[in-house]
């Protein structure tokens, strides 16, 4: 049986040149990086290398503003808490965010709520395009911190974070602007140092890295209270012995990714295109949710009127296709995509509604198979979907 891997925002396949550049200090390279004998040392030398790579994928201006994570949720909890730790008063309270953010952002969001301070979410146009001229009217000289994700991992709609985080500081140039950008690294261009952006978070493992590394780039002048503490790693930021061999990880995808852009932006995009198409000229009950002007090149989400969504999974599991109903961290919860019902999706096709995301790996003949086999799944699961009445139009002859 084939296997179609269609589900790349949840994770990536590790390159080979990745893992082979990790492999040495997994052997001979073992040494904590904190010693002062000679392997040691080189172990260090590895990370600064690494930390240089990161730093140029991600438009920083110097390799200092990179610390070293172990996955964006870490980075996201350090910038929203570190930030609120350090520079929160009981007058200066407020924070924004919005409604459509990955988990790891809500949750500390709505943690800091339950301790007092004063919360805003902002929502989204039926696009799922951000309601800008309401969030910067949000801004007070009370708004101490405003997370907005740069990529939606269930959408793919890209935000304009680079003139946000610009208009902000316009209002009050004491707010700290954190931008989780786990679903655009290596997805879009990043070029840090030309905007107002104060923290900035990635995800190895989105990106061909292995799972476990992370990075939060946080602009030269910053300061915010660690995550973590316990010793001197990373100039005191984030305590804990560093992870060589991921870390190393991490900067060979930088570097690859970087390299790679061109090809996401035509190849990919042209493939991820050919999918949604054809899926959405040949369903009769399939409708695009991802319907943003700019998105991110390898992502798609269609709901499937009157179809259940986990039932679609499962009939496609079964042919070896890979895909998700929405966000990995939430996949045990049977509730519908957060973000889907911030824009307001029609509750016929909220439930039923698929994210198919790609990466440089996905083929031709896998996106053929996979148009070939999905239409044929969801005409069975309509001939057994409780809402007959509503199918039979699109159907006639089921």
């Amino acid at each position: 049986m084939k296997k179609i891997y269609l589900d790349n925002n949840a994770t990536t396949k590790v390159d080979e040149k990745v893992l082979d550049e990790m492999m040495p200090y997994f052997k001979e390279g073992y040494a904590n990086p904190s010693s002062m004998y000679d392997p040691a040392r080189e172990s260090a030398k590895a990370i600064e290398t690494a930390r240089e790579k990161v730093a140029d994928f991600l438009g920083a201006k110097s390799p200092g503003e990179i610390i070293f994570t172990s996955c964006g949720t870490e980075s996201a909890n350090t910038a929203i808490k570190g930030v609120i730790e350090k520079h929160a008063t009981s007058e200066n309270n407020h924070i924004i965010t919005t409604q459509i953010e990955h988990p790891c952002v809500l949750a500390p969001y709505e943690f800091l709520a339950k301790k007092g301070y004063e919360a805003t979410y902002i929502g989204v146009n039926e696009n799922g395009e951000l309601n800008i001229e309401t969030l910067l009217s949000k801004i007070s000289q009370k708004t101490v911190l405003v997370s907005i994700m740069h990529a939606n991992n269930e959408t793919g709609a890209v935000y304009p974070v680079e003139e946000l985080s610009k208009e902000i500081k316009k209002r009050n140039k004491n707010t700290k602007v954190f931008v989780d950008g786990v679903q655009a690294a290596g997805k879009i261009p990043i070029n840090l140092k030309d905007t107002e952006i104060d923290f900035y978070s990635i995800s190895g493992h989105k990106f061909h890295a292995p799972k476990g590394v992370g990075a939060l780039y946080v602009k030269k002048g910053n300061l915010f209270e660690p995550l973590l503490h316990g010793g001197h790693q990373e100039n005191l930021l984030r305590a804990g012995t560093q992870n060589t061999p991921y870390i190393v990880g991490l900067g060979k995808a930088s570097e690859l990714a970087k390299n790679y852009l061109e090809y996401e932006n035509t190849e990919v995009k042209r493939l991820m295109k050919k999918l949604e198409n054809g899926i959405l000229s040949t369903v009769k009950n399939a409708k695009l949710n991802s319907k943003s002007q700019k998105r991110v090149p390898n992502t798609t989400n269609i709901g499937f009127e009157y179809i259940e969504g986990e039932l679609i999974l499962l009939y496609l599991n079964d042919l070896g296709i890979y895909a998700s109903s929405g966000s990995a961290c939430t996949s045990g919860s049977l509730d519908p995509s957060h973000v889907l019902r911030a824009q307001k999706t029609p509750f016929t096709s909220l439930h039923g509604s698929i994210r198919f995301s790609l990466s440089r790996y996905t083929t031709e003949d896998e996106i053929d198979y996979a148009l070939e086999n999905i239409p044929k799944v969801i005409e069975k699961l309509a001939k057994i979907s409780p809402f007959q009445k509503e199918l039979t139009a699109l159907f006639p002859n089921n």
